[in-house]
C-alpha cells in the first residue's frame, strides 16, 4: 500500500479500468460497483481485526484513449493522456478491470490497452475482473478471454470474476444475485490487497511521442 506523502497515512489506491464504448455505460457502472464493494470491504476489519485503511479510486476510461492506444500499438510511443493512464494503473495497489464482451470475446480496446503495457508491469498486482454483455451466453468470457491474459502478465487475479448480462440489471431477483456476486468479488480483492506481496511501482510507461520538429532537429546543420 502507498503512503500519502502529505499526511503520512497509509492509502490504498485502486485503479478502475473500464473499456466500455457507450455513454452511459453498463461496463463503467459494473466497474464502479466493484470498486465500491472493495472499498467497503477494506473498511471492514479482517480476521486479524485490522481494516485495510482508507482507499482512493482512480478511474481510467479507455474510450477517450482509443486513438492513442491504436497509435501506441503502431508506433510503440504513448501520447501524454495514455501515459498518464498507464501510470495510474501500474502505480496502483490493485486494479479492477472491466470490459464489454462482443461475439464471445473481450473488446479489442481492452486487449489493446493491455498489449501496450510492459509485460512485467502488472506482476503480483491484485486484480478483479469483470465483464458485461447482452446475454448470459457470454458469461464464460472472463475465464477464456481475460483470465489467461492476466495470468500471462503474472497478475494476482482474484478467484471471483463478475459477469453482468442485460437481464442482471432488471428484475429484483437477478439484481440481488448480481449484488451478491459483486460483494463477494469485493471481499476477494480486499483480501488480496491485504495479502499482496507487490512492492510500490513507478510506471515504466512508453515514452511520450516527440513532436516532428524535434525528430528532425539538427538535420539542417
Amino acid at each position: 500500500m502507498q503512503t500519502h506523502r502529505k499526511s503520512g497515512l497509509t492509502m490504498t489506491t485502486i485503479a478502475v479500468v473500464s473499456a466500455g464504448l457507450s455513454e452511459p455505460s453498463s461496463t463503467r457502472l459494473l466497474a464502479d460497483r466493484l470498486a465500491e464493494a472493495t472499498v467497503a470491504s477494506l473498511a471492514t476489519p479482517g480476521r486479524d481485526g485490522q481494516s485495510g485503511g482508507a482507499a482512493t479510486v482512480l478511474h481510467v476510461d479507455l474510450r477517450p484513449l482509443a486513438h492513442e492506444i491504436t497509435d501506441a500499438m503502431l508506433t510503440r510511443f504513448a501520447a501524454p493522456a495514455l501515459s498518464a493512464a498507464m501510470a495510474a494503473v501500474v502505480e496502483a495497489d490493485a486494479v479492477v478491470f472491466v470490459t464489454p464482451v462482443f461475439t464471445a470475446g473481450v473488446s479489442g480496446l481492452a486487449k489493446s490497452f493491455l498489449d501496450v503495457l510492459d509485460k512485467d508491469a502488472l506482476a503480483d498486482m491484485p486484480v478483479l475482473l469483470g465483464a458485461t454483455g447482452g446475454t448470459a451466453r457470454h458469461s464464460l468470457a472472463i475465464e477464456h478471454g481475460l483470465r489467461p491474459v492476466f495470468a500471462y502478465l503474472r497478475a494476482a487475479v482474484v478467484p471471483t470474476g463478475v459477469f453482468a448480462a442485460t437481464d442482471d440489471w432488471g428484475s429484483a431477483g437477478d439484481s440481488a444475485a448480481l449484488d451478491g456476486r459483486i460483494r463477494r468479488a469485493g471481499d476477494d480483492l480486499a483480501w488480496a490487497i491485504r495479502a499482496s506481496r507487490r512492492t510500490p511501482q513507478e510506471a515504466d510507461a512508453l515514452p511520450a511521442t516527440a513532436d516532428f520538429a524535434s525528430l528532425l532537429g539538427g538535420l539542417g546543420h
